[in-house]
């Protein structure tokens, strides 16, 4: 393994790696590992897709059931004249 070096980071940034390691429990170095990991090794050949999103987002919640939303008629439109 070699090691970098990342000159003139912005305070900015730095604050937030720093909040996003103690989030998740790592240090600041093993955050940036993990960050450069993900963005290195994930397929970026798949087209952007709202649905897998979600669905990688509320993974951790388990499986459940919605309830179903009963359908009405559809309503006649408003006229305003006389």
């Amino acid at each position: 393994m070699s090691n970098i070096t990342i000159s003139n980071l912005d305070d900015d940034i730095k604050y937030r790696l720093q909040k996003r390691a103690e989030k998740h429990g790592r240090s600041l170095e093993e955050e940036a590992r993990e960050i450069l990991y993900l963005a290195l090794t994930k397929n970026h050949n798949h087209r952007f897709n709202l649905a897998n999103i979600l669905e990688e987002r509320f993974a951790n919640l388990g499986d459940f059931e919605l309830p179903e939303i009963p359908r009405e008629p559809i309503r006649t439109v408003s006229t305003f004249e006389e």
